[in-house]
């Protein structure tokens, strides 16, 4: 609001430049309003089709141990690392990477793992994630880069099926 102001004040001199910026705060508070409604709910649309936090794996040093198990299984472009076998309740963490060799552009980068992500989260709505392993990671391949939503979720059941 204050460089509308500016600008304004640069264009018209300072004749007439406070009503247009009263005119600009109550146009902001309507707007905020309903930004912040906005907000709130596609926040919560994000919430209900997102992959829960107890199945998300983040660290860095939790990536490492789970490449180091070389325990893997791979299906039409999609490799599945598995980290150590467990025995008790706690879920197993999921983590999704696609590499830069893969595509140099992020958004077709980050297609792949939005794809897999959600593959993965309707399976875990459906059937439940097996506990047989503390971590999991999907890593893509090359292949994945023009498959479709139900290429990419059969090999991702597929590889969750070898579980």
């Amino acid at each position: 609001a204050l460089l509308y102001f500016s600008t304004c004040d640069r264009r018209n001199g300072r004749k007439g430049s406070l009503q247009l910026f009263r005119q600009l705060i109550l146009y902001d508070r309507r707007t905020c309003l309903y930004l912040s409604f906005v907000y709130k709910i596609l926040s919560l649309i994000y919430y209900l089709f997102m992959l829960q936090k107890e199945y998300r794996l983040k660290k860095r040093a939790a990536f490492n141990a789970t490449y180091k198990t070389n325990i893997s299984f791979h299906r039409d472009g999609i490799t599945m690392f598995c980290g150590k076998k467990k025995n008790n309740e706690i879920p197993a963490k999921i983590g999704f990477v696609v590499s830069k060799k893969i595509h140099k552009r992020a958004v077709k980068r980050n297609r792949i793992k939005r794809l897999m992500r959600e593959s993965v989260r309707l399976y875990i709505k459906d059937n439940g994630f097996p506990n047989s392993y503390t971590s999991v990671i999907f890593a893509a391949s090359s292949k994945c880069l023009n498959k479709k939503f139900t290429d990419i979720d059969s090999c991702i059941k597929k590889l969750i099926g070898l579980l």
